[in-house]
């Protein structure tokens, strides 16, 4: 499975797209009980997380990673010798429907962070993902806070309209109308199940349009009501300004890099130095705003001036440079940038924004994990889950063999069958 992590590589189509939903695209109907034996996987070079070693074995026993020198037989056998080994890859930013985790895990993302699920779909998803190893897991804000008729009301319509699962034309969510209604609002996501809050600060200019936006004391009470309740918040805002808003609020991080500044403006500095002063981490979404440059990409979503995609990667390097923590995200959508394959080109966008091939891969893996919470996953070591990525070559010195994918491994159940199996 070799995913182009050229620019047009990635754009996925929106009939494929929703192909792809309307099937249930499976990678063989593999369950939890399918990962009772041991693998070991001898001569590989790991990228454990955080630091690369050169040649080891790792053991996967059932649904973790084991101490390969453990002295037990393995049952199955898989020789390594000039691949990497990488733990699943986890996506910061995306929005699930019917198919998108199966479509994920394919191009070895294992577990995606959704920042906006529509409740039906999001309870069916769950169970999917509970039930089966096919598809990859997920954590979800569940239903985003924002302004009546606010952003994405318009590609909520948009998607019903293209005929998804899950959507139509008419189909409507909670919304917020000012800061009395801010505990109501976090409360009903918790009884939703949602893992965090995520707020959108967007009045639309990025995108051509006036959208109603959230008010300052609106975000602000939206975000001590989300701490209140123990959930991390997480703000869309796209403009300097709109992150600005986000800050005074106190959010926990923010969705997307800021697309408004062009590379040359100091603000754009001093604006990563603000986020790195209180903390913040940033999903960086690169693709998803060379997609809105993009104009035959498929997607319901645009810029409406030039310069998004370099104003962007401008922004994740003075981020980078300020030493904030950036995340890997792509903003996946049933359109275009496409689940599981945008993230190998986020990974080549983030070292042209200046991380080297080994901060990209934190970012893919072991960095979401931390900033999400998610403690059994995101690294290789004993005691963690088997959520692991098989690649041809070495992404640590040639970022796009990310995309060679050889064998992908959720919860110890391998998804693909390589030749050096035994």
């Amino acid at each position: 499975m070799n995913f182009n992590t050229s620019r047009r590589g990635f754009l996925g189509i929106a009939a494929a797209t929703a192909g792809i939903a309307a099937t249930g695209l499976s990678l063989g109907c593999a369950t939890a009980e399918d990962n009772s034996s041991r693998t070991l996987i001898r001569n590989v070079r790991v990228f454990d997380g955080k630091r690369t070693i050169p040649k080891t074995d790792v053991l996967l026993d059932g649904a973790t990673i084991a101490d390969a020198a453990d002295g037990k037989k393995a049952e199955v056998e898989i020789d390594g010798a000039g691949m990497t080994l990488l733990p699943g890859l986890i996506d910061g930013h995306t929005h699930i429907f019917e198919g998108s985790l199966a479509q994920a895990l394919q191009s070895g993302v294992t577990t995606e962070l959704d920042m906006f699920c529509l409740p039906g779909i999001l309870a069916e998803q769950r169970k999917l993902a509970a039930e089966r190893d096919d598809v990859a897991d997920f954590r979800s804000a569940g239903t985003l806070a924002t302004a009546p008729d606010g952003h994405p009301s318009q590609l909520i319509a948009a998607v019903g309209q293209a005929g998804i699962p899950g959507v139509d034309p008419g189909t409507t969510f909670d919304m917020v109308a000012g800061p009395e209604q801010a505990e109501a609002f976090v409360a009903a996501r918790l009884a939703e199940g949602a893992d965090y809050l995520k707020v959108v600060v967007d009045d639309g200019s990025v995108h051509g349009g006036d959208f109603p936006v959230l008010a300052p004391e609106t975000v602000a009470a939206l975000t001590k009501a989300g701490h209140a309740a123990g959930l991390s918040v997480i703000a869309h805002a796209i403009t300097a300004r709109e992150a600005a808003i986000a800050l005074d609020a106190g959010v926990d991080g923010l969705a997307h890099v800021w697309t408004d500044l062009a590379p040359d403006d100091p603000a754009g500095q001093r604006l990563a130095e603000r986020v790195r002063a209180q903390g913040v981490f940033v999903v960086s979404t690169l693709a998803y705003f060379e997609t809105l440059d993009d104009p035959q990409a498929q997607t319901v979503d645009r810029c409406a001036g030039a310069g998004c995609g370099p104003n962007a990667t401008a922004a994740a390097r003075a981020l980078y440079r300020a030493g904030v923590p950036l995340l890997a995200g792509t903003d996946a959508t049933p359109f275009a940038p496409q689940h599981g394959g945008a993230m190998h080109r986020e990974l080549v966008l983030l070292t042209e924004a200046g991380l080297s091939n080994e901060a990209a891969l934190a970012a893919a893996t072991s960095l979401p994990a931390h900033h999400f919470g998610l403690r059994d996953r995101g690294r290789i070591a004993p005691g963690l889950r088997a959520d692991l990525v098989l690649v041809a070559g070495d992404p640590t010195t040639d970022i796009a063999s990310s995309a060679e994918i050889v064998d992908v491994w959720r919860r110890g159940v391998r998804q693909s069958g390589h030749p050096g199996a035994n």
